[in-house]
C-alpha cells in the first residue's frame, strides 16, 4: 500500500485550528447564500456586518468545473469594488500536479496583482510554489514530507528585488485517526504555536493551544482549550478558554437540509465592561 498524500502545509494542525477558530461568528452578522445551476455553475452571495463599526462588507462569487479538462475557472466581485479571477487546471498535464493562475484588480485605484504558480502532490509529498508577479516580485513556497503519520514541512518567501528571504517558518507533526499534534514555527522562527487535537468519542472533541511570540515584550505563553460536544446530528455546541480568561461559546444548528444557523460569543471574565463581550450570529443557506 503507497503512503498516503500528506496534508498542505497550511493544513498540518488543522483539526485543532478550526476547533478554535471556526464556529464562532463573534462580532459579526454574517449571512451566506450558495445556489448551484443545472449547467454545474455555482453562485455565492456573502453579507457580514460589524457590529462594532457597523461597516458592511459583501461578495459575490462564481465558480464553474470543467470536468473534461480538470478545470476550475472563479470570479468573484466585493462591495470594496475588487474584481478577482482565478484559473484552476488539476490533472490535465501529469497527475498530482495543479496549476493555477490568480488576478485582481481595484477599478477605482487602478491597482492589480497576479500570481501564478503550481501545486504537486505525490504519496509522501506535497508542495507549493507561486509567483508573485506585481508585488516584488516575489516566490512563495512550501513543501511537506509524510511518513507514517508523521509530518514535517517549511515555507519560505524570497523577494528577487531585495535578492533575501522576508519570511521563512517550519512546521512539525504527527496525524492519528483519533489524535494530531502539531507545532508550528513562523513569523522567521519568532513564533511558536503547539496544537493538539483529540476525537475522545463520536460525540466529543477536544483541544489544547499554546502560543509564544519572542518578538512581544510579553514572556507569558498564552495558553488555550476548547471542546465540541454534539447534541445529535444536526447540533453541537463548542466553548473555549485562554489564560487572559476570554471564555469564547458557540452553538450551530442545522434547521433542515441547506441551512444552518450558528450562534457565538466572546466573554472578558477580566473586564467587567460590556463593551469587552461581543457577540455575532451567521446564517448559511445551500441548495
Amino acid at each position: 500500500m503507497s503512503a498516503p498524500i500528506p496534508a498542505t502545509y497550511s493544513d498540518i494542525g488543522k483539526s485543532a485550528s478550526d476547533l478554535f477558530g471556526k464556529d464562532f461568528p463573534v462580532g459579526s452578522f454574517k449571512l451566506e447564500s450558495k445556489t448551484t445551476a443545472p449547467n454545474g455553475v455555482s453562485f455565492t452571495l456573502t453579507g457580514l456586518k460589524d457590529t462594532k463599526s457597523g461597516n458592511i462588507n459583501g461578495e459575490l462569487k462564481s465558480k464553474y468545473y470543467y470536468p473534461k479538462r480538470g478545470g476550475t475557472f472563479t470570479g468573484s466581485w466585493t462591495t470594496s469594488n475588487i474584481l478577482n479571477g482565478q484559473v484552476e487546471l488539476e490533472n490535465s498535464l501529469a497527475k498530482g500536479l495543479k496549476l493555477d493562475l490568480v488576478a485582481n484588480i481595484q477599478p477605482a485605484s487602478g491597482n492589480r496583482n497576479v500570481r501564478g504558480g503550481f501545486t504537486f502532490k505525490q504519496p509522501g509529498l506535497h508542495t507549493k510554489v507561486y509567483l508573485d508577479a506585481l508585488k516584488g516580485p516575489t516566490f512563495q513556497g512550501d513543501i511537506v514530507v509524510g511518513h507514517e503519520g508523521f509530518l514535517i514541512g517549511s515555507e519560505g518567501c524570497y523577494d528577487v528585488l531585495e535578492g533575501k528571504l522576508t519570511r521563512y517558518g517550519v512546521t512539525a507533526g504527527y496525524t492519528h485517526p483519533e489524535y494530531n499534534v502539531a507545532l508550528r514555527v513562523t513569523n522567521s522562527l519568532s513564533a511558536y504555536t503547539l496544537l493538539y487535537y483529540h476525537r475522545v468519542s463520536s460525540e466529543i472533541e477536544a483541544g489544547a493551544k499554546a502560543h509564544w511570540d519572542s518578538q512581544t515584550n510579553n514572556p507569558s505563553v498564552n495558553l488555550e482549550f476548547g471542546a465540541k460536544y454534539f447534541l445529535d446530528r444536526d447540533a453541537f455546541i463548542k466553548g473555549k478558554v485562554d489564560s487572559t480568561g476570554k471564555v469564547g461559546i458557540g452553538y450551530t444548528q442545522a434547521l433542515r437540509p441547506g441551512v444552518k444557523i450558528s450562534l457565538g460569543g466572546s466573554i472578558d471574565t477580566s473586564r467587567l465592561n460590556e463593551n469587552a463581550h461581543r457577540f455575532g450570529i451567521s446564517i448559511n443557506l445551500e441548495s
